[in-house]
């Protein structure tokens, strides 16, 4: 298929174009503003050619050996979206400013990335008579609720980054019923693995801050809980929500049902980064964080009976790939 990939030289992105570039016969144009990706992220995946955007031209018909492309350009140009998606069968939207503590500190910013760049794809998408669209949701959508969360709780988000991401499904949700584009919107759990170079959530930090000497911060006491996911599960989702059938404007819980506190998390990593020889790490409490939730973990039984996908990686040997490809002490197996 034609695929269009926002955010293509990012951590979920580069993760996805490995995969279509693995499976061949795609053709794939990465939409992307390098603010955060960069070429060589999206090179140690794949090699591509690159585009200036005002010399787009349609994407191809037909199936031939996998292309990718990239297009610099930032997903709030209005008049880049309507020419980069022509062609496409499969919109990705995987671009967006993430992160609680972000959005906190620049909540405008958030707002228009996040909400303004989706209507963009969803608007260009609505023109060009896009197959489908796959929104890169998150459970911080759902906010401060008894978990675990699932797609009928009423949501209510804490920080600005959950409302953003609320407004985006609520578009997609508009843009099935209203004009029949077939929108996907998954709700990621904290994505970790290999490729997170760039992530500033807990796996890569604490990985990065403890090979580098540094020591590992805990926001409050530790004890709070996130749904953690292996970036290869993750994927697998975004790939089944582009073909599935049936499943337009629906929300999905894309996460591993496990509820896991931030301590626990750093008692498992400790041996694994030990065993990598990564040794006497000091952890130590922080201040708490404003916009967190306490307790956050999900139901994704929905995603199981409808697009049958469920987590295969569990959070032991997903920490063990991550800290391998973080350290090179060797290359697990990736996508």
């Amino acid at each position: 298929m034609n695929w269009l990939v926002t955010g293509g030289c990012g951590f979920l992105g580069t993760a996805l174009v490995r995969s279509l570039v693995e499976e061949g016969g795609h053709n794939v144009r990465v939409v992307d503003d390098l603010s955060v990706g960069t070429r060589a992220d999206l090179v140690s995946v794949s090699s591509f050619a690159e585009t200036p955007a005002d010399r787009l031209e349609p994407m191809p018909g037909g199936v031939g050996e996998t292309a990718v492309e990239l297009v610099e350009g930032d997903i709030l140009d209005e008049a880049l979206a309507l020419r980069a998606v022509a062609g496409a069968e499969v919109i990705a939207h995987l671009a967006a400013n993430t992160g609680v503590a972000p959005s906190v500190a620049n909540p405008r910013a958030d707002c228009l990335a996040n909400v303004l760049g989706t209507f963009n794809y969803l608007e260009a998408a609505r023109h060009a008579g896009v197959g489908r669209f796959v929104f890169a949701s998150s459970g911080a959508a759902v906010g401060e609720v008894e978990p675990p969360i699932h797609e009928e709780v009423p949501p209510r988000p804490v920080s600005p980054y959950g409302t953003s991401k609320l407004a985006g499904e609520g578009y997609c949700s508009s843009y099935h019923r209203t004009y029949g584009v077939d929108t996907v919107a998954l709700r990621f759990g904290n994505v970790y693995g290999p490729g997170s170079t760039h992530k500033s959530s807990a796996v890569a930090k604490f990985t990065r801050r403890a090979m580098a000497g540094e020591v590992i911060e805990i926001y409050g006491d530790g004890t709070q809980t996130r749904d953690f996911i292996y970036i290869e599960d993750l994927i697998r989702a975004v790939r089944l929500a582009a073909i599935v059938e049936g499943v337009g404007g629906e929300v999905f819980q894309i996460a591993t049902s496990a509820e896991t506190s931030v301590q626990e998390l750093v008692d498992l990593l400790l041996p694994v980064l030990a065993s990598a020889g990564v040794k006497n790490v000091t952890v130590r409490e922080a201040a708490p964080r404003l916009g967190d939730v306490r307790r956050n973990y999900a139901d994704t039984s929905k995603a199981a009976r409808m697009l049958g996908w469920k987590p295969e990686v569990d959070l032991e040997e997903g920490l063990r790939r991550t800290v391998a490809w973080f350290t090179g002490t060797n290359q697990p197996p990736y996508l």
